[in-house]
Formats: C-alpha cells, sequence, structure tokens
C-alpha cells in the first residue's frame, strides 16, 4: 500500500459527516447478562467527502484529486474538523496540552499521542500525521525549540531529541493532526443537474491502519 502525503482539500471536507466507530462483540447468556469484547485497540474513523461539497467547482476539485489517488489505491491525509488539534477546537494549541512519555534516559524517539479522557476512563489514541510546523514541545515544563532541540517525523508522528530527557521527565507536546484515509469507493457517480439542485454525491472514506 502507497501513501500519497497530500491532504484532502480541507474546503471540501469541512461540511462533511463521520466520525469514529468502534467494534464490539456482544454475546447474550441464557441468564440475560452480556459479554462484550472488541478485537479493535483502536477506533476507526469514517467520512463522507460529497457533503462538504458546495459548487460544481468543489465536484471538479473532488474528481481530480480521487483520480489522482486512483480510486482506494493509494491512501491520503484528511482534516477531521471537529477533531483535529490537541487541545479542544477553541483553544490554542501549547507545548502542554497533551502528555505523551516519560523520560527513561535512554530513549530519544516518542510517538505523538492524544488522550480521551471521561471520568477515570481514557484512550490513548496515536497520532500518526502530525501537520508540518505545528508541533510544540516541553519537557517538564519548558518549551523546547523546533530544529534545535528536537526534530520531528511528520510522516509517522515522531518527535526526537539528540540526547534522551532525563529518567521520569514529563514530555509533552501540542499539535494539529490529519486523519489517514482512503476513499472506501472506486467510483463516483454525479449528475450535473441534480447537483445544481442541491444533491451531492456520496463519497465514502475510511482511516486506514498505517
Amino acid at each position: 500500500m502507497t501513501f500519497h502525503e497530500v491532504r484532502f482539500p480541507a474546503s471540501l471536507s469541512f461540511g462533511a459527516i463521520g466520525g469514529p466507530e468502534r467494534r464490539t462483540d456482544i454475546v447474550t447468556l441464557a441468564n440475560g447478562f452480556e459479554e462484550r469484547n472488541t478485537p479493535w485497540a483502536h477506533s476507526r474513523r469514517r467520512y463522507d467527502a460529497g457533503m462538504g461539497l458546495r459548487s460544481l467547482d468543489d465536484l471538479g476539485a473532488l474528481i481530480e484529486f480521487f483520480e489522482a489517488r486512483q480510486g482506494q489505491l493509494h491512501g491520503f491525509r484528511w482534516k477531521d474538523w471537529a477533531d483535529f488539534k490537541s487541545c479542544i477546537a477553541g483553544d490554542q494549541i501549547g507545548a502542554g496540552d497533551q502528555q505523551i512519555a516519560l523520560g527513561d534516559g535512554e530513549m530519544t524517539s516518542f510517538q505523538l499521542s492524544k488522550t480521551y479522557a471521561s471520568g477515570h476512563e481514557g484512550y490513548v489514541r496515536p497520532i500518526l500525521k502530525p501537520v508540518k510546523g505545528s508541533v510544540r514541545v516541553a519537557i517538564e515544563g519548558a518549551a523546547q525549540q523546533d530544529g534545535v532541540d528536537y526534530s520531528v517525523d511528520v510522516e509517522a508522528g515522531h518527535i526526537r531529541f539528540p540526547e534522551p530527557p532525563a529518567p521520569g521527565a514529563r514530555i509533552t507536546a501540542g499539535f494539529e493532526f490529519d486523519v489517514p484515509v482512503r476513499f472506501d469507493t472506486d467510483r463516483i457517480q454525479t449528475a450535473v443537474s441534480s447537483f445544481q439542485a442541491g444533491e451531492a454525491p456520496s463519497v465514502p472514506v475510511v482511516e486506514i491502519r498505517i
């Protein structure tokens, strides 16, 4: 599988519908109780790119992007307007937004991640496609300088330090990020007359594991 490091036009993904899905296996026992389990460690996101189209020019841009990806063949970046920051949507990104690791005195490379917490429970989502130039990093609250104190692999979501952070040092980061996706169809059906009347084609997009 190949991945194109290009983002689906953000103006077209704005207005798209979609979000995370989980897979849960549920077995109802003879006594009425349930056993629930999931084969997925991480959620998977689905979207409909067609819902963001507003004009014939948008439709043309969609077809051009679809053809360049050769349908489902190549993955690409997607901006999820409901969830694209390390902080809540209305806040500014800060280096202390997310704790991504504690130093152990040996490791120099760390995976970016975002934690979703509610009550005493939480889910840690690996962030694989940070937006170039958006990543802010701190160690024990002290801001680090990009290109000097650390570097960012925007294709895999890793940050790297020239020297390992001290044991127990709290490493935090703030960032914008995209979702790695592909088209979930090899066909786009359009009717210009219908589109002008306000009907957009359905163009499913699904998150991929990379």
